[in-house]
């Protein structure tokens, strides 16, 4: 005998619809990415960096869900730190969205895709640059 999954929103049940909003899903994704080891940052919209800069911070910059009925598919454009094995850090990060966002909604994640938009360097690794000759 199958056991249905009791955590999963259903539409139309007896007692009314439940629709998660994207805005919440990417929050999640968001704070899912943050627990991340290796995750420098994510990169956003030029919107998401003004909004940024003028005091408030976009915790779901550079991260779009796409909801069809029960099943969420994540796209994040993220930086890493310089010096990690950034395929073992993108797969962590696939794994750590999909888990989160599953446990939290009972939505089916059925892609996380990550796209690498740039490297953070550590202190220690970047170079001051001056004018030329000193």
């Amino acid at each position: 005998m199958e056991k249905k999954n009791q955590n999963k929103p259903e539409e139309g049940n007896k007692q009314g619809t439940i629709k998660i909003s994207e805005d919440v899903i990417t929050t999640i994704a968001g704070l899912a990415a943050a627990e991340v080891s290796g995750i420098a940052g994510m990169s956003g919209s030029i919107t998401g960096e003004l909004v940024e800069k003028l005091g408030r911070k976009n915790i779901s910059k550079g991260i779009k869900a796409d909801v069809n009925g029960n099943q969420v598919t994540i796209d994040i454009n993220t930086i890493v730190e310089y010096g990690v094995n950034i395929h073992e850090v993108a797969v962590a990060l696939q794994n750590n969205i999909k888990n989160v966002i599953e446990n939290m909604t009972g939505l089916d994640v059925v892609g996380v895709n990550v796209n690498i938009q740039g490297l953070s360097f550590a202190p220690e690794y970047k170079e001051e640059t001056g004018p030329a000759g000193k």
